[in-house]
């Protein structure tokens, strides 16, 4: 079937009736429809030009640089920072905890590791929606070269991509930062079990790193452990609010950004400079960018193409060919 074909026919349904169709497509976020596009921004259906110009640039492409971001998990349930209305920010005025305040206060860790603790079940259970099995069986047909994803919840992984480089790190990961040993996120969750028998406090929302809403009274008698092997601290693998990428990460998604041939954004407002750097690098090299998403971008004005919409409308329509 023809793409305008295909269009044509999404077009005939109610955006409501699309998440059993395109817009979660084959694996649902667990928690269930009403919970899953609760955090999706609103937006206008994409217009038959921007689709048919963004299949053009795709089908152009042979080494296709791919950037994610939190707008491609919006549709498994996960919220976002910063969409106005929905995004976490704007809705509850949360914060996320600050490398430096994570590292120098035991509070601090107590708090967020509680908090974590209470999340990871739901936050763990989040399953890939259309748009993560798009982009890997856009890999499998080698119309990706490589995929970077800002996201730490590990979607990516969970479709299958095999060409991926988790920019921030991921949250079912646990790193010592002592000495650098790593732990399974869930195994984790066993010994905070063992540690804290009895302990219980009811979540709030489940934010986009895991992390949830609770009341400091609610952590006091929290215990937290330490490394096993060398007593070090223990903090989610991921690149906290205040820290760098690692450099060796840098670099090697610059090696791979210099082998594609065009770069595309999905979900992501590139607000932050880890990603945006990326976009700054491809316009040096004159590598053609298109750019999905709901809202302005940070690296509009680098784009030869921009595309208003849910990443679940249209990524899955597209063709790698």
């Amino acid at each position: 079937m023809g793409l305008l074909k295909i269009y044509s026919k999404l077009m005939l349904l109610p955006w409501r009736s699309l998440p059993q169709c395109v817009a979660v497509g084959r694996c649902a976020a667990s928690s269930g429809p009403d919970s899953v596009w609760k955090f999706v921004p609103p937006s206008s259906s994409v217009d038959r030009c921007s689709l048919e110009q963004l299949q053009a640039f795709v089908s152009q492409a042979s080494r296709l640089f791919v950037l994610t971001g939190a707008g491609i998990s919006t549709e498994s349930g996960i919220p976002d920072y910063r969409s106005e209305r929905v995004g976490l920010f704007a809705r509850t005025n949360h914060r996320p905890i600050q490398h430096t305040e994570f590292m120098h206060s035991s509070k601090a860790r107590q708090r967020y590791w509680a908090r974590n603790y209470v999340g990871w079940p739901l936050f763990s259970s989040h399953l890939p929606n259309s748009s993560h099995y798009a982009l890997r069986d856009w890999a499998e047909k080698g119309k990706v070269h490589w995929l970077v994803t800002q996201n730490v919840d590990a979607l990516h992984s969970k479709a299958g991509h095999q060409r991926l480089t988790e920019l921030h790190g991921c949250s079912h990961r646990v790193v010592c930062m002592g000495c650098g040993q790593l732990t399974v996120r869930e195994e984790m969750q066993k010994h905070f079990a063992e540690l804290n028998p009895g302990w219980e406090a009811s979540p709030g929302e489940v934010a986009p790193d895991g992390d949830v809403l609770l009341e400091d009274e609610q952590v006091l008698q929290f215990r937290v452990p330490s490394c096993q092997s060398c007593g070090g601290i223990l903090k989610p693998a991921v690149t906290f609010f205040g820290d760098m990428v690692d450099h060796a990460t840098v670099q090697f998604i610059h090696d791979r950004l210099a082998e594609a041939d065009a770069v595309l954004v999905a979900g992501s407002s590139l607000q932050v400079y880890s990603g945006y750097r990326f976009l700054l690098a491809a316009s040096d090299r004159r590598l053609p960018v298109a750019i999905l998403n709901i809202g302005p971008t940070r690296a509009d004005h680098l784009a030869e193409l921009k595309v208003t919409a849910r990443c679940g409308e249209v990524l899955p329509i597209l063709s790698a060919s």
